[in-house]
């Protein structure tokens, strides 16, 4: 079996480093994308509890600005705006006239590029950090394999936001 009952691929139980890595990258966010399946725009709009204001919609967001940032920005050093732009809360303040449609969309689009970008590069390869993120991390480097794992990380914390948000709107749960 190579996916789950519910469509998302299994990482191999056995492979080499750099398959790991993107099989469970791949696995996570194949697994925030179930967790907004079905919902309507009201619906991943819903917060879970006061005072959050994380809906699955911001997270969504928040998470192509991630893609965004990691991949193009640090990786591979191109100059890309913000997709919500500097007032956008890293993706997490909502629009009234936007909704999960065009976010999965933009989402999608930011996931495929990343994945073009490391096509042929090394786990060693290095993107340069921000002035904020070298202060934070010692340096201004970091390996592609950081950045992977990074943000396998990342999606892996905020599905767990995903899972209780999913919950409190309509009773899912599941992995």
């Amino acid at each position: 079996m190579d996916t789950t009952p519910d469509g998302r691929p299994i990482p191999p139980p056995h492979a080499g480093e750099r398959a790991m890595l993107e099989s469970w990258l791949e696995f996570h966010r194949e697994t925030l994308a179930l967790k907004c399946a079905g919902l309507d725009d009201d619906q991943v709009r819903r917060a879970a509890v006061t005072p959050s204001s994380m809906t699955l919609l911001g997270l969504v967001r928040h998470l192509a600005e991630v893609e965004r940032n990691w991949f193009q920005r640090v990786f591979a050093g191109h100059d890309v705006p913000l997709l919500y732009g500097k007032d956008g809360g890293y993706g997490y303040a909502l629009d009234a006239d936007r909704g999960i449609d065009e976010a999965l969309a933009a989402w999608r689009t930011e996931v495929d590029r990343s994945r073009e970008l490391i096509a042929d590069a090394s786990l060693d390869e290095s993107g340069t950090l921000s002035k904020e993120n070298a202060a934070v991390l010692g340096g201004e480097g970091v390996s592609l394999r950081w950045i992977l794992v990074h943000m396998i990380e990342e999606y892996a914390r905020h599905n767990g936001h995903a899972d209780l948000l999913r919950e409190s709107i309509d009773g899912v749960t599941g992995a």
